[in-house]
Formats: C-alpha cells, sequence, structure tokens
C-alpha cells in the first residue's frame, strides 16, 4: 500500500515538475527553494518517517487548495458576469459575508502575519462555496447542472481535506477519490 501511494505521489511531482519545465505560469511569485524552506523550519529535527508521510499529503494538500482556488475564481467570475462590481453584495448571503467580513477583521489584527487574500471571497470557507452557487442556482445550473451532485464533491473533499490540516495521513483510495472527483467537477464546469 505505502509503495502504490509512493508511486502515485512522485508521479505527481513528476507532473509537477515537468509543468514548470513547460513554462507554467504564476510560480515566480515565491523565490525561496525548496532547500531553504527545510533549513528555515529546521526539518533535521523531525523523525524521517513522520516528514516522509506528511510531505506525501503536501502533495494532496496542493492539489486541493488549487482546486479550492480555482473553485474561488469559477465563483467569483459567474458572480461577477452577473452582478458586475456589486457581486459580493448582491451574489453572497449575508450570513457569509458576514463570516468573511468578521474573519478577514480578526487576521488584520495581527498585522505581523500575511493575509489570505485580497478579496472577502478568500475568507470564506470551502463548505460556503456549494452554499454560494446554491444561492445563485440560476446562474451555476449550465455549468454544475445538479446541486447535489456538486455539494456532494465539496462535502467529500472538504472532509479530506480537514484530515490533512490537521496532520492525518489519508490512504491512497482517499487520494485517488480526491482525484476522481476534481477531474470531473473541472470536466464539468470547464475549468
Amino acid at each position: 500500500m505505502h509503495n502504490r501511494m509512493y508511486d502515485f505521489v512522485y508521479r505527481g511531482m513528476l507532473t509537477e515538475e515537468a509543468l514548470d519545465a513547460a513554462g507554467r505560469p504564476g510560480r515566480t511569485a515565491y523565490s525561496a527553494t525548496e532547500a531553504d524552506i527545510e533549513q528555515a523550519l529546521s526539518l533535521e529535527l523531525f523523525d524521517s518517517e513522520m516528514l516522509d508521510s506528511a510531505r506525501l499529503m503536501s502533495v494532496v494538500y496542493a492539489a486541493i487548495a488549487a482546486f479550492e482556488h480555482s473553485v474561488r475564481k469559477f465563483v467569483s467570475r459567474v458572480l461577477i458576469d452577473e452582478f458586475g462590481e456589486d457581486w459580493w453584495d448582491r451574489g453572497v448571503s449575508q450570513k457569509i459575508r458576514t463570516f468573511s467580513e468578521s474573519r478577514r477583521v480578526d487576521e488584520e489584527k495581527s498585522k505581523w502575519h500575511g493575509v489570505r487574500g485580497d478579496d472577502l471571497l478568500s475568507y470564506t470557507e470551502l463548505g460556503h462555496l456549494p452554499n454560494i452557487i446554491q444561492q445563485n442556482w440560476e446562474l451555476f445550473e449550465p455549468y454544475v447542472r445538479r446541486l447535489d451532485w456538486a455539494t456532494s464533491i465539496f462535502a467529500t473533499i472538504e472532509r479530506s481535506r480537514n484530515v490533512i490540516m490537521h496532520s492525518g495521513t489519508l490512504d491512497l483510495p482517499d487520494v485517488e477519490r480526491i482525484g476522481i472527483l476534481m477531474r470531473d467537477w473541472n470536466k464539468q464546469v470547464g475549468l
């Protein structure tokens, strides 16, 4: 089982390297190398098996983070196309807006720490995204087609995301499920 997971993740890493070598845009904003980061974090202090497991899950985290960012971009694009500059106020419920605004205000109090994004959609949780889609169903139906399908994708990916975010490890079938769901979503909505 461990070898299958290693092979799966290693192939993902090779794919990442190939995309970078082909000139994938958007990777120049961060200038530190992996060695710089390892040194800054004093990774030599930790158990190597724990680090290996965490590194495997970091690839899964990267995929989930990219998925989450792409869905946020998709949601904002659809809402901007319909509502223009007022998309946040007209397309997002007061409850979600209040949550996001409160989270941003709270995070701004720690001036020594970076922020999560430029717009309030960056401060929503993954589970808010299907709620926003539902609130604007007539706009999203041409892309998504079935709300229950979209909601189940987000719920499953969020469950796996939470395991990783709390230092857990997913088994290969869970990783494969995430990959299938993300591919299905991207094919359906055209990302």
